[in-house]
């Protein structure tokens, strides 16, 4: 089958960085699917993977943890899928990823694919979606009010991958008002297309314009990005016994901060229920297939971002991946880059 992978990590302007090749097709048993791949997203995982992990001596590591494709093959224990069925899912990270023609997922993590989106716009959606739910109703609970805080949630990031359907998950099944973090036209257009409430400036001291818009103390902070620089204001915008959860990898994370008002910290990573095949496991497939349906009624939207400058970035082959992890290295994506088809060049 044809695939993308590498033999040493680097940096993307390496010229083996990502390499089309030639690997065996994998057979279905067990709880997997086999996966005839038909779309993948690009994330920050991918490009931290590629920068940093080896594959086993004379082997290929291939990347990808976003897909959506058909299945062609069900393990003889799986019970949820079917061959023909279309599905999406983020994969698990410490299997072979979906920059393949063909790949293995346990059926329990895979959700039946939003019949309104065609691949690509669905293969924006599945890491991301599991990030924001898990974060908002799983570790900050926010249909659990915080006593005396404001019914307000802060994303910080808002154009990305992540902050994009976390502002929609909250604006579609809570009643918070959601203040998002963006910089430039483009992304603030983004990030209140979205359905943000407010966007303010991460570029600037947050504290301050959260004060401005006069909604209260935040009972609610998601930082998905350059956590490190905004902990302090964090620490003073953020109500008495508020929520506070981050999903990327600072240097370091002063906590003492945050002792005095009783904050509680939580980090999110979606990897760590099939890292650990923790017991709710089927939790990650269940709530793809609710984001799913709520897609279909047009409540949610794909996060791909089909503007000007669209993030679609052709089919999947080596060239392309390399272009779309250039593009998440300058920090200046927007939503989800996407690539669809296996017309290798």
């Amino acid at each position: 089958m044809r695939a993308i992978g590498y033999q040493h990590p680097g940096p993307i302007s390496a010229a083996a960085s990502l390499c089309d090749i030639e690997l065996p097709r994998p057979t279905a048993s067990g709880h997997d699917l086999l996966v005839r791949v038909r779309a993948v997203s690009v994330n920050p995982v991918d490009v931290k993977i590629r920068a940093s992990a080896s594959p086993e001596a004379g082997g290929w590591k291939v990347l990808g943890w976003d897909a959506a494709g058909t299945v062609i093959e069900a393990g003889l224990q799986t019970m949820r899928f079917k061959t023909g069925d279309e599905v999406y899912y983020a994969g698990a990270i410490g299997r072979s990823g979906t920059n393949a023609e063909y790949h293995l997922v346990d059926e329990r993590i895979v959700g039946r694919k939003p019949a309104s989106l065609d691949f690509a716009e669905a293969a924006a959606l599945p890491l991301t979606a599991i990030t924001a739910w898990e974060t908002l109703f799983d570790r900050l609970e926010v249909r659990r009010p915080v006593p005396g805080g404001a019914p307000v949630l802060l994303v910080i990031g808002g154009a990305g991958g992540v902050g994009s359907i976390a502002i929609q998950l909250a604006r579609v099944l809570t009643g918070l008002t959601v203040v998002a973090t963006a910089s430039r036209p483009e992304t603030i257009r983004w990030a209140c297309g979205l359905g943000a409430n407010h966007v303010i400036n991460h570029r600037e001291k947050l504290a301050p314009q959260i004060a401005e818009l006069g909604l209260g103390a935040p009972s609610f902070v998601f930082s998905t990005t350059n956590t490190g620089e905004h902990v302090a204001d964090i620490a003073s915008l953020i109500a008495p016994q508020g929520r506070f959860a981050l999903i990327d990898d600072p240097g370091s994370l002063d906590i003492v901060p945050f002792k005095r008002k009783s904050v509680s910290i939580h980090w999110e990573l979606m990897f760590t229920r099939s890292i650990y095949d923790t017991p709710d496991l089927e939790q990650q497939g269940s709530l793809l297939h609710e984001v799913a349906r709520l897609v279909d009624q047009g409540r949610l939207r794909t996060t791909l971002y089909q503007q000007s400058g669209t993030q679609h970035l052709g089919t999947i082959n080596a060239a392309n991946l390399k272009r779309a992890h250039e593009l998440l290295e300058s920090g200046r994506s927007i939503g989800k880059i996407v690539l669809a088809g296996f017309e290798l060049g």
